[in-house]
């Protein structure tokens, strides 16, 4: 790995705001579409949570090409005036925003039900599938080009886990108050809200693209083998990927956690409309969520230091795990109470969330030292879609089984429809008893399988630093 040249701006708080930024242009569109797109696709184009759910998981399939390819393609073309992956950030700021609108296009409804079906299928998947795997690929890959520092690393990481906050907030906290209203003691959607929201936070995404690009710099340059000239082909690099121990772990982690994280928030919309019957306190319970993340941001680096990503990532997760299992087990009537567990539960998988990404560089940093190789930008993509499979089975889970409790959708222009008995106990039953098991599984992941505790990563980043120090 060859360095840039000592003429270049030192990486400091600049690049930490521009990463951050990075990660709020994602999630404005990929929060805002987790939480929401299901309710928008079930209560406003009336399309059957089972059919939504096949959308998902279809999505995931075609996202098994894109994705690997797109990390494929960043690792192996060569690296333009102004770096490798930083200008597919520009390049897609603009098509995400316009795609992200026409998701929440709200007039389709009016459409038959099978071209509403196909307008469904095709917005999301060049959304979700084409360009926001354009820009989410290039943009996690580059923490590593940023800086050849493991500490550098770790600290985008918590940055990059700040961002996601700061367009968490705004959309958990205000979407619930513009997207409903209530209809004879029933909570109901607004379809021209929808595209409001989509439009309003697409713009911000759009803005935080660009501050991305323009804030950041590429300072580690990849060597000429990494431009596929080393004669180890993609399904070389996939078949070396799957047997890496640290990876697998991290992928079942990330299917654990998004199924918990994602499914969780995308059904408490129906726990709080429905079951509980105030959408505003919605805001009220996001709110709840963010506080512990708050806290941990500026304790993330130094306790990951003291104790470890990995030893502190498996004490909290398993706190999680607990805090969901008790809640499933109370089955709760009061909002307040469930909101103080839920807040309860944010502390314990808080911690896994602020270094997560930075288990990706400690795993890159691992398969340097075994195999002498990097492929920053595939290693990233094939992390990136065990994720998008988590958010599928998310997506996909909620939607077969809000169709197997028996959730009436709306018909559009017919208002909310009140839900019986054994739907509302079901909606609680998916809220707490899945992220329950799905916490307790990253857990035993992270405990028994992933190998990269404190003392291995000190060992690699000292042996890297040796490398190239030689000049290797």
């Amino acid at each position: 790995m060859s360095q840039q040249p000592k003429t270049q701006r030192p990486f400091g708080l600049r690049d930490k705001i521009g990463y951050l930024c990075g990660d709020m242009a994602n999630d404005f569109t990929f929060i805002f579409a987790g939480n929401y797109l299901l309710k928008f696709y079930t209560d406003v184009f009336g399309v059957s949570p089972f059919v939504v759910g096949i959308l998902f998981v279809a999505a995931r399939f075609v996202d098994a090409f894109t994705d690997v390819g797109m990390g494929r393609l960043v690792d192996t073309l060569p690296e333009g005036p102004n770096g490798r992956f930083r200008p597919w950030l520009r390049r897609m700021a603009l098509p995400l925003f316009l795609l992200n609108a026409l998701m929440y296009l709200y007039p389709a409804a009016a459409l038959p039900m099978p071209a509403r079906i196909g307008y469904m299928f095709v917005t999301y998947i060049l959304w979700g599938s084409v360009c926001y795997t354009a820009a989410n690929i290039p943009y996690g890959a580059m923490a590593s080009v940023l800086s050849p520092e493991p500490a550098h690393r770790t600290s985008l990481s918590t940055w990059r886990s700040m961002g996601a906050m700061c367009a968490a907030i705004p959309i958990t906290t205000l979407s619930p108050l513009l997207l409903f209203r209530e209809e004879n003691g029933v909570q109901a959607v607004i379809p021209q809200r929808f595209l409001l929201a989509a439009v309003l936070f697409g713009a911000l995404a759009l803005v935080c693209y660009l501050l991305c690009y323009g804030l950041t710099e590429e300072r580690v340059h990849l060597p000429g083998r990494q431009a596929g000239r080393d004669g180890v082909g993609f399904f070389g690099v996939v078949r070396a990927l799957v047997h890496d121990r640290a990876l697998l772990a991290l992928i079942g982690s990330a299917l654990a956690m998004l199924l918990a994280q994602l499914l969780s928030q995308s059904m408490t919309v129906y726990l709080f409309s429905d079951y509980f019957g105030s959408a505003a306190l919605l805001s009220i319970n996001s709110l709840a969520s963010f506080v512990p993340m708050l806290v941990l941001a500026p304790l993330a680096g130094r306790l990951s230091a003291r104790f470890g990503k990995k030893e502190c990532s498996t004490v909290g997760v398993a706190v999680a795990a607990v805090v969901y299992a008790a809640l499933y087990v109370l089955r709760l009537q009061n909002p307040y109470a469930y909101i103080g567990m839920m807040l309860a539960a944010s502390v314990g998988m808080g911690f896994f969330n602020m270094v997560v990404w930075a288990f990706i560089t400690d795993i890159i940093d691992d398969q340097e030292v075994r195999t002498g190789r990097r492929d920053d930008g595939t290693v990233y993509a094939v992390y990136s879609f065990s994720r998008k499979v988590g958010q599928a089975l998310a997506g996909g889970i909620g939607g077969f089984a809000l169709s197997a409790i028996g959730y009436v959708s709306a018909t559009p222009g017919q208002g909310a429809v009140q839900q019986s008995e054994r739907t509302l106990r079901g909606i609680y039953s998916i809220c707490t008893g899945v992220p329950a098991l799905a916490y307790l599984a990253v857990f035993v992941l992270l405990a028994f399988v992933y190998p990269l505790g404190r003392r291995q990563v000190e060992r690699n980043a000292a042996a890297l630093a040796e490398r190239r120090r030689r000049g290797g």
